[in-house]
């Protein structure tokens, strides 16, 4: 692809032709810190195809930015439906908050209900492309069944390595899928490396987002999309739940590739926000480095339990570089996030799609975010992704009888 000029390692910042690596740097290894590749595009090449021009006639899917993703202008691309999630504005819930103005991107409105479709289209759509049959990742439960999605639509045959404890929606999409489920008795990190080692001994491509750089690429579509709805009045946070660390720095970079393309003049900060029991990343942000500080990740929020992240550095320097802050938050205001989203907005998010927002309102009480400054919240995942977890954050249903009169007490009593 003329528009790839290679991967970068962000360790040692090796630059490989595209085409040469897969995965990760050979120079650094696969061992912490990991060697972690990121695309490099010739831009200057892409501008004359990429521009305002060539959005007000391109189709409302990820594939609008088909001339910077990784992907093959004559590539084979799924038919399900992709990306142009809706940003809605919410003044009221603003208002109730203190601060100027509240926007949400639902990307639970995506084919399986999660950001991480995002990632799973690209990734599966260049498996294809290099002429795989099989692929295969890890995933506390929604990257798993975005990639058995997209399998299933593309033809692919896919292994999901999942831990056993996974929310049992996130199970049900991966069987209705027909991809072979491997309940994994373990954390998610010994899920992670049982499935790179089947990767490697089976000759699977391998959708993990820790180590394939095309799959950052995927979830950079977030941002350039927002950046496009918000053209006009570019928030000044955008909030992100954070696990492995490479959906915020997707998002980044999707903010930073518009405005290097014009469209739009400015850049937000970003707001990142880990679950108490599994902030390795947040801990290095207090520390001011990079370190990787592991941990077993204790969280209700399974899509950001990681306790040994690999994308840490490219999550690090996108916050630092937009002169953003990172926050931690307790389960129980995750749960409280939940209900006070739904029951202000009717917008229902599983907990890693509202961390964010628990977040939020940690940074508005301790003044990181000033009353006069307007935000921007990914959701990144459906509450019926994990009902459970719902069931803890909202009141009981009233049992009654069959009479009007019970209906009656119920009212009276408000």
């Amino acid at each position: 692809m003329d528009k790839v000029i290679g991967l970068r390692c962000v360790e040692c910042g090796k630059l490989y032709p595209e085409g040469e690596v897969l995965y990760t740097c050979p120079a650094c290894g696969d061992k912490e810190p990991w060697g972690i590749l990121d695309v490099e595009y010739d831009y200057e090449r892409q501008a004359r195809t990429f521009n305002k021009d060539w959005l007000q006639r391109a189709e409302h899917s990820i594939w609008r930015y088909l001339p910077i993703l990784p992907i093959g202008d004559g590539a084979r691309l799924p038919t399900l439906q992709c990306g142009w999630t809706p940003v809605m504005e919410l003044p009221k819930i603003a208002k109730r908050w203190g601060i100027a103005n509240f926007f949400v991107k639902d990307d639970g409105r995506l084919p399986t209900g999660s950001f991480k479709d995002r990632a799973s289209c690209v990734g599966a759509t260049r498996a294809v492309e290099l002429g795989y049959d099989t692929i295969t990742c890890s995933s506390t439960g929604n990257a798993a069944s975005s990639l058995a999605g997209f399998s299933a639509n593309l033809g692919l045959k896919a292994y999901i390595f999942v831990p056993a404890h996974a929310p049992e929606a996130k199970v049900a999409q991966l069987r209705i899928f027909k991809s072979t489920v491997l309940l994994v008795e373990g954390t998610y990190d010994e899920a992670y490396y049982l499935c790179q080692d089947a990767a490697k001994t089976f000759g699977w491509y391998n959708r993990n987002c820790a180590i394939n750089p095309v799959l950052i690429e995927g979830k950079k579509t977030s941002g350039l999309e927002a950046a496009e709805q918000l053209a006009a009045r570019i928030p000044d946070w955008v909030s992100v739940a954070v696990g492995d660390g490479c959906t915020i720095a997707g998002i980044w970079k999707g903010f930073v590739e518009m405005k290097r393309f014009g469209v739009i003049d400015k850049l937000p900060r970003l707001l990142g926000v880990q679950a108490a029991g599994a902030q390795p990343i947040y801990e290095a942000w207090q520390a001011g480095d990079e370190k990787l500080r592991p941990r077993r990740a204790e969280t209700l929020a399974d899509s950001i339990a990681v306790g040994r992240p690999r994308n840490q550095t490219k999550a690090l320097r996108a916050i630092r570089a937009s002169g953003g802050a990172m926050v931690s938050v307790e389960d129980e205001e995750i749960l409280s996030a939940m209900y006070e989203l739904a029951q202000h907005t009717g917008i229902f998010g599983e907990p890693a799609g509202v961390t964010g927002v628990a977040g939020l309102l940690r940074a508005i009480g301790n003044g990181t975010v000033k009353p006069n400054e307007t935000v921007l919240h990914v959701l990144s995942g459906s509450g019926l992704k994990d009902v459970r977890s719902a069931m803890r954050a909202c009141p009981e249903a009233r049992r009654i009888g069959v009479s009007l009169d019970d209906v009656r007490r119920v009212v009276a009593e408000g």
